[in-house]
């Protein structure tokens, strides 16, 4: 988390990886949005960390397990590994909304558990999301934000600043990469 860490792309997941499945509970269910291994392929190569931050309440609400969260992510993991991509870290807030904890996104917990645990300078990183809460998290922890309208989430109804607004995963990776091309090479 110090100056100097390293870069990161914090990615929502529902909407933004994969397809918004309401409280996804089923890995069958789970399906990757078109465009996303190669999108995280060019982060990867890039030398940009990828790491997955995402609520799911359906634990909070007794919907699903802990377990079968795990096996939803080890399919995404398993489909992005077969095209040559991979996440660096997978952070989750488990809880209600009505919980009050300092995981669920717009709040920062896991932006910060994920920055001491994998060395990444928050500032020079990105947050991607489709939801106004994404955003807002990741303008909290002074990163660069990119809202995807695709989404259900898209705008959420509300003018959301934001660093750059797309509708796929391969724009806002061929934005970030821009970006950082050019603070190398400033």
């Amino acid at each position: 988390m110090t100056p100097g860490g390293r870069r990161a792309v914090f990615l929502d997941r529902d909407g933004t990886i994969a397809r918004d499945v309401p409280y996804c509970s089923r890995p069958e269910d789970f399906e990757l949005l078109p465009g996303v291994p190669e999108a995280i392929r060019m982060l990867n190569e890039s030398g940009l960390l990828v790491v997955v931050v995402t609520n799911q309440s359906g634990i909070g609400r007794g919907y699903f397990t802990e377990e079968t969260l795990a096996r939803i992510h080890q399919k995404m993991l398993e489909e992005l590994n077969r095209c040559g991509a991979r996440v660096d870290g997978i952070y989750f807030c488990p809880h209600h909304p009505d919980d009050g904890c300092d995981c669920r996104k717009p709040k920062t917990a896991l932006f910060r558990k994920a920055a001491r645990e994998l060395d990444i300078d928050l500032a020079r990183s990105f947050v991607v999301g489709d939801m106004p809460l994404d955003i807002d998290a990741g303008r909290a922890i002074g990163a660069r934000t990119v809202l995807m309208t695709a989404g259900p989430g898209g705008a959420g109804g509300r003018d959301i600043k934001t660093d750059y607004t797309t509708d796929s995963l391969t724009d806002a990776a061929k934005w970030i990469l821009a970006c950082s091309y050019r603070e190398v090479n400033a």
